[in-house]
């Protein structure tokens, strides 16, 4: 038998877009008060780089605000995200590629899908 050759996929080489929907609550089950807003922000950085396979995760300002503005014991229960693989302007940086979290403002997170977004 002879073995198949593989093709070799650059890692995360394109430039994407993407929003997804991260349950926070099965994220921060059973982790102290005083350690649920951060834990959040660390959790999403997980998120985002197994989802984008970047190692450099950068998360906006506003979705810091979002995750803090019911305090340190209560970040919401689901946040709505946009996740953005960008090249890396500096040139002294070890990775090309970083990812940018950013916040989405929805309603309701009822029907809503991973979906890529068209820039």
């Amino acid at each position: 038998m002879v073995k198949a050759e593989k093709t070799i996929k650059s890692k995360g080489s394109d430039i994407v877009t993407r929003d997804y929907t991260i349950h926070m609550s099965k994220r921060l089950f059973g982790v102290t008060f005083k350690n649920r807003a951060p834990r959040a922000i660390r959790e999403i950085r997980n998120f985002a780089e197994k989802a984008m396979k970047t190692k450099d995760v950068r998360v906006d300002t506003a979705l810091n605000k979002h995750l803090w503005s019911q305090g340190i014991r209560n970040p919401p229960r689901r946040v709505r995200v946009r996740l953005a693989r960008r090249r890396n302007e500096d040139e002294e940086a070890t990775e090309k590629l970083y990812t940018l979290v950013t916040h989405v403002e929805v309603a309701d997170f009822k029907g809503l899908l991973t979906s890529n977004v068209e820039e």
